[in-house]
């Protein structure tokens, strides 16, 4: 793996921040003193798009367009100054060639539309920061990269982002934005999760007080919940339907997948809070709840009875009409079990069909819903939680409490997505600094994540093809506005964007020391995206946010 440096340009961080493949081509290879030449794009630039790369063809008119002021009209790919697009089927589907050569332009090959795409991605950092920007600094300038071609393909297909827009709302604008940013960094899946106990963000047209009641709360925890601050603001958002459909459009624009998150049985209680007899309400009035203001893990779960599980029916009907995904997660995690000891009706369910006790009820909820999508064509995916009582056929498991559930799962013949809290949580803290705001979890810096390998060794080659890839985990309690959840996402995302890419070498054999100094380049790009991300040296002072109270660990985490 080689990183191209050449007097035409400053640097690169490709694939997303490395590859596997890239030879210079531009001079004979016995001629050690020869630089390669500079292909440029200019206003006479044909843009050749040939049929099923027509998405990037219009990404690439929308962006370096934008940025350099290129017409790109449509051309012919024999042009002798051409942006050509292409698929080639003997490439990998998600993989690229990028040949680069003064004598005829550039030529993006993608084994599928989404190779092309990615090689779209490569082009936009090899022509530097000034590609990231949305008007030209300059529009007489030129923009240029050395000739070369570049061989690139994924290690994983699963690269993702979870995105907890539940607990802050962000607005449609800013979820589009993200999407954005992920596909700079070739991540393809969004996991979006969209209901918590603190709110219930998808417009339901059957249901309307889930967003008429569920999508607001009456005030929001500052900080951890033992923290004594609050913000007395209310807070809420959701998303109407037609959003949703322009996020995932938009998505797709992009060759981004968008996994919808809807949480049972727990984390419910926004839903019960819109509609009481979805709750427990043998054990405690549940119209008494309201959309939940603190963190934590709540006790307030759904009722195991045959009302719910018609409701939530109803609600994946309307889900799936909205995101074409194979994959639904619907959770499956912290579901305290008190309520269900304590409540008669779920003890006549435990009874009549036989269960092993209250982790064979939550394994049953599970269940039902996982035949329930089978029947449907989609898959059932959900946190490690599912394997209690037993995991659903069929179902895929996102291991969040450590490597263990993911192994397990992955013996058993299950489909995985390795997420660990100890290694690729982004609302964990960065530093061990008390200039860190709200800080959360152990210190999991950008070596860290850098050093992360989803693959654990204690899995066969066969069982290890069940690994479907990796994302990092934002949870938003303490993230309540763009600017604090740039500051947590980045630039850990791109250390997991590489590492969800690339067959890097395993953990400690890996050269951080290349991977900062191409991360100096990159700093760049992301400032011309006007991203807050935290910057090597510590917070600035408009990041830091003091007196507001976390909860973190010391040491080094455990590794489960």
């Amino acid at each position: 793996m080689t990183d191209l440096e050449t007097a035409a340009h400053t640097g690169l961080i490709p694939a997303p921040l490395s590859h596997d493949l890239s030879h210079d081509l531009s001079h004979d290879p016995g001629d050690a003193g020869a630089r390669p030449r500079t292909v440029r794009l200019g206003t006479q630039t044909a843009l050749a798009a040939a049929p099923g790369t027509e998405a990037t063809a219009r990404w690439l008119r929308a962006t370096l367009g934008a940025a350099f002021a290129l017409p790109l009209p449509p051309g012919s790919a024999e042009a002798p100054d051409a942006l050509a697009l292409a698929l080639d089927p003997a490439l990998p589907a998600e993989g690229y060639r990028l040949d680069a050569d003064a004598r005829w332009g550039v030529r993006l090959t993608g084994g599928g539309p989404a190779g092309v795409f990615w090689g779209a991605q490569t082009l936009r950092q090899l022509l530097g920061p000034a590609a990231f920007r949305r008007a030209p600094l300059d529009p007489a300038h030129t923009p240029g990269l050395p000739e070369q071609t570049i061989e690139d393909a994924p290690r994983f297909a699963w690269r993702g982002l979870m995105l907890d827009v539940a607990r802050h709302f962000l607005p449609k604008e800013g979820v589009l934005r993200y999407l954005d940013l992920m596909a700079a960094h070739k991540l393809n899946v969004l996991h979006f999760h969209l209901t918590d106990d603190q709110g219930w963000r998808i417009e339901i047209l059957r249901y309307p007080e889930l967003t008429a009641t569920g999508a607001w709360r009456e005030r929001s925890r500052l900080g951890h919940r033992d923290s004594p601050l609050w913000d007395p603001r209310p807070h809420g958002g959701y998303y109407t339907q037609d959003d949703l459909r322009e996020i995932v459009a938009y998505a797709a624009e992009r060759q981004i997948t968008v996994v919808p998150e809807i949480d049972v049985p727990g984390h419910s209680q926004a839903a019960i809070a819109a509609y009481p007899e979805l709750g427990n309400t043998d054990v405690i009035d549940t119209t008494s709840l309201k959309v939940w203001d603190t963190w934590g893990v709540n006790p307030n779960v759904l009722a195991p009875t045959d009302n719910t599980l018609r409701f939530y029916e109803n609600v994946l009907e309307e889900v799936l009409g909205l995101f074409p995904s194979r994959f639904v997660h619907l959770g499956g995690d912290e579901c305290p079990k008190d309520q269900w000891r304590a409540s008669p009706t779920a003890q006549a369910r435990i009874a009549a069909l036989s269960l092993d006790g209250e982790d064979g009820l939550q394994s049953w909820f599970i269940r039902h819903f996982d035949r329930w999508l089978t029947d449907r064509g989609r898959r059932l995916v959900g946190w490690d939680e599912i394997l209690e009582g037993g995991l659903a056929e069929g179902a895929a498991v996102s291991s969040w409490r450590g490597y263990a559930g993911g192994i397990a799962a992955a013996k058993a013949g299950h489909d995985v997505v390795m997420c660990p809290e100890q290694q690729v949580y982004l609302d964990h803290r960065q530093h061990a600094s008390p200039d860190e705001p709200v800080p959360i979890g152990y210190v999991r810096t950008l070596e860290d994540v850098y050093r992360f390998e989803p693959v654990p060794p204690d899995l066969t080659d066969e069982q290890a093809e069940r690994v479907l890839g990796t994302q990092a985990n934002t949870w938003t309690e303490g993230m309540d506005s763009q600017q604090r959840l740039d500051y947590q996402v980045f630039p850990r995302l791109a250390a997991l964007a590489e590492v969800a890419w690339s067959r890097l070498p395993a953990p400690p054999a890996r050269d951080y020391q290349d991977f900062t100094r191409r991360m100096t380049h990159h700093y760049a790009r992301l400032d011309a995206l006007g991203v807050g991300y935290r910057p090597p040296g510590g917070p600035h002072p408009w990041q830091k946010r003091p007196g507001i109270l976390g909860r973190p660990f010391d040491g080094a985490p455990p590794n489960v």
